[in-house]
Parts: structure tokens; sequence; C-alpha cells
């Protein structure tokens, strides 16, 4: 067992590691190219009887971990979304780790409750939501900081789902909930992430697909019909998610469009924003906020674009009797004099434990600022946008979207087929990684802005990586 003085050298050692590692990420492949299995063959069966080096445990980080890692943070990784990372994220993960507190309450950890709650109403007042999202007194919402954007939207849910039951119960005292529950139905568009999909699968309610034009944008107009139907066939709307920067193309829901049918209707109105809500502190991009006042949920991940590491995502309601109704536990051995003057959220969510995940979060804005993050998120843009433009220069490829922020949709003019076998190309020769997805009827390729390192020449790189492949697979076919 090690002693604070083995500790104190190991952890030096780490910090130099990590650093290094951080500087030459992108000499690295981005994709791990081993196969299922690999680690069998170069750790034991068990677990050792005496306590191992760390210097020899340090050799093993290169010999067995990294040829496993997809390197997330590589300047060459340009698949799903970005995963958060920077070195106050780093400090503030470590002095999480090192009070372990475990803050299910306000006594439980006051320092880890009341930061969260401050840090969370700093975000509100940068992205300038509605004063109902700050946790204060005279408030009846707001945020608390969760593990994913799937958990925000199941939470969500869950919340939306016993409301609605308290609501009819108030209605008709006689009311068997279990009769209702069949009613229930969900809403969400073609573009819906599927942690929303899970959500509903988890809460046993029924969901409702609807179609969204051209532009992968759910209307008004289509939400207002399905509602309308299911009322008239005996059904319950319940619930709506509505999306800010959809995962397959990047595309804004009208939140002024779907927020008055949903109050009209008294129907929650969930948004998810995982990936672009970090945008919304810069001004240019607050406009895709408009009709945020109709919201009765709201989740941003802070571990997808603001340089927090995961997992950090953020779940503000309108109404905090809502999800703590939802998701109330009171057991004595919890109870503390102070409970009925501020916040456990331990009633805000499914586990009763969670992480001084705010620590993080804290350090990020206080050594970046608010200045540095929008710089982050113009810098991913402006990318982005550089690569879109040397695509439209080849008149081989068609660009699929809107670039907004740091994706861009793009396919290789023919078949379905012929763009499946060029993201398989360029994935196997290990210069870039990118993904494919549907997108309505065609497949379509996605590249993204990911990595914080992510220069211009990175851009070059990838798009001569791209190009390459394509004229490899066309010059075959011919």
């Amino acid at each position: 067992m090690a002693t604070s003085e083995e500790f104190r050298i190991a952890g030096k050692d780490m910090i130099d590691y990590v650093i290094d590692y951080i500087n030459t990420c992108g000499e690295r492949p981005p994709l791990a190219k081993v196969t299922p299995g690999y680690l069998q063959d170069l750790i034991p069966l068990e677990a050792p009887e005496k306590p191992e080096s760390w210097d020899d445990i340090k050799k093993d980080i290169e010999r067995v971990i990294m040829p496993g890692v997809t390197h997330w943070n590589s300047p060459h990784f340009h698949a799903f979304f970005p995963a958060g990372s920077s070195y106050p994220s780093i400090l503030g993960d470590i002095l999480m780790d090192a009070t372990t507190n475990i803050g299910f309450s306000w006594i439980a950890g006051p320092a880890c409750t009341e930061l969260e709650m401050i840090v969370l109403n700093w975000l509100v007042r940068m992205m300038k939501l509605p004063h109902v999202f700050l946790n204060e007194k005279g408030s009846p919402g707001g945020g608390s900081m969760q593990g994913s954007s799937s958990e925000s939207t199941l939470y969500s849910l869950l919340a939306a789902k016993m409301r609605m039951i308290r609501r009819l119960k108030e209605l008709n005292s006689d009311l068997d909930q279990f009769d209702v529950l069949p009613k229930f139905i969900a809403y969400i568009s073609d573009q819906t992430l599927f942690c929303v999909e899970k959500a509903c699968m988890i809460a046993s309610v029924r969901r409702r697909i609807l179609p969204t034009d051209e532009n992968f944008i759910l209307r008004g107009n289509v939400l207002r019909a399905a509602i309308e139907k299911d009322k008239d066939d005996g059904m319950i709307p319940l619930f709506v998610c509505a999306t800010l920067g959809t995962t397959h193309s990047l595309a804004f829901d009208p939140l002024e469009e779907l927020g008055p049918i949903c109050l009209e209707h008294d129907v929650w109105l969930h948004v998810d924003a995982a990936y672009a809500g970090t945008a919304f502190i810069c001004p240019e991009y607050r406009h895709f906020l408009n009709g945020v006042e109709y919201v009765t949920s709201l989740n941003i991940s802070p571990h997808k674009l603001m340089r927090v590491h995961i997992d950090l995502s953020i779940l503000w309601v309108k109404s905090r009797a809502d999800i703590e109704k939802a998701f109330f536990v009171d057991p004595a051995i919890m109870r503390h004099e102070h409970q009925e003057d501020t916040i456990d959220y331990r009633h805000w969510q499914i586990p009763v434990g969670r992480k001084f995940r705010s620590l993080k979060l804290w350090f990020v804005l206080r050594m970046f600022g608010q200045e540095n993050l929008q710089r982050h998120v113009r810098n991913q843009a402006q990318l982005a946008k550089e690569f879109r433009d040397l695509m439209a220069s080849d008149p081989r490829f068609t660009i699929i979207a809107e670039v907004v922020l740091g994706l861009v949709c793009f396919r290789l003019k023919g078949s379905d087929e012929q763009n499946k076998e060029l993201l398989d190309c360029v994935n196997k020769s290990g210069d870039i990684f990118i993904t494919g997805t549907q997108l309505k009827e065609q497949y379509v390729l996605r590249f993204v802005v990911c990595a914080a390192s992510t220069e211009s020449k990175h851009i070059r790189f990838a798009w001569k990586a791209i190009e390459g492949a394509a004229g490899k697979l066309l010059q075959k076919e011919h």
C-alpha cells in the first residue's frame, strides 16, 4: 500500500504523463485499431496477491491501455460530438476525487450543494435564461447537475408523468393511475436523439414520432395536428421533446412555434440542447432560445463544448416541486435541521449519491472566463465552415444541412453504398475518424470539429484524406 510520499511522487509523475499525452495526442491514430478481447492476452486473469510498483503500472499504460484508446481529443477525431477537456476541468476532477463528497443532502456536503446552485446561476445569467431557472429563494424552479442528457431527459419525462397523474387525481380522486398510464403519449421528431426513445422505454410511455420538414425541423402545425388527433382518440398528450441542435444534422426546433401549443394543451415541453447549448453564451446564437419562456425543462451538456470533462449535464426545471415530488425520499438517516431552507439534490434524481461535479465547472469558468469560452465556440464554428468551403469547391460532393456550429453533413454524389464505402475507407486509413448517419432517405457522412486543439491545418489534412479516399473509390469503380 502506497505511503503519502509514494503517492506524491506517483501523482506528479501521472500529471507529467497527462500533460505529455495531451500535447502529443495528435500524433496517435484517432481510432483504436484493436479487436474485441485484445486485453485478455495482455493482462493476467487474476488480480495480484501483493502490491505492484507504480513504475510497473506506469509501463502498462502504454503497453496495455493506449492501444485500446480512441483519442477523442485528437485534432484528427471528427466523429460524434466533442468530449470536453481542459486542464482546469482536470484540476476540478482531482479535487472532487480527493474530497469524496457524496452530496445527497446539504448537510452531507454544504459546499457541494451550494457551489452547484451558484455556478448554475452563473450560467443562467450568461445565457440570459428566464429567472425562473435560478436556484434562489422566491424562484419556483432551478437547476441541477446530472451525468448525461439521457438522465436529464428521463428525469423530466418521469416528472411529467407524475405531474399528470397528480392533476388527474385532483379531478377524480377515485382514479386508478394504472388505468390512464396506457393513454400517455410523448412526442418526438424523427431527428430526436435515441436517448429519448430509451427514456420512453424506461418510463413505459408511448411515443409518437413526428416527421420533420426539409430542413429536419419539427414544425408547430405538425405537433398541433398530432396532439389534437390523439386527444380526439381519448389519449393524453404528456410530453414533447424539442431539440436545439440535433445530433444528426444540428437542426434547431422552433420553441416559439412549439411552446404555445404545449402551453395550450398543458403538455410538458422539454428541450434537449446537449451539444449546442454551450453556444448560447454567445449573443449571435442566443436567438435559438427564443421562446424559452414556454419551456418546462431544459438540458445542456458542458461536457461537450464547454471544455468540461464528462460527466456533467445540466437540467433546469421551471417547477422545482414537480421534479422533487417525482423522486422524493426522506428517511430519518438523511434528515437534517436545514432541509426546509435549502435544496437536497437527492430529490432531483434516481441515485441517492451524487458527485461534486460543480468543482470542475467552477474551475473552467474562472480559469477561462466567458470571453475565452465564447472564443472557443466561435473557433469551432469557423473551422467547420472552412471544411464546408473546401468541400463545396469539389463538385463530387454535396452539403446536406446548414453549418451552424461544428458539424458539417455531406455526402458523395452517388448511392448510399458508395457513401458507406467512403466512410469505411476513410476510417480504415487511420488518418481521421468520422461517422455516418441516416437523414430522411439518405445516408450522410458527418464531420465534426471536436478537439480544442484543432487548427486550420487539421481541417485541410482531413479534407485531403476524404478527397483522396473519394478519388480512389471512384477510380476503382470506373
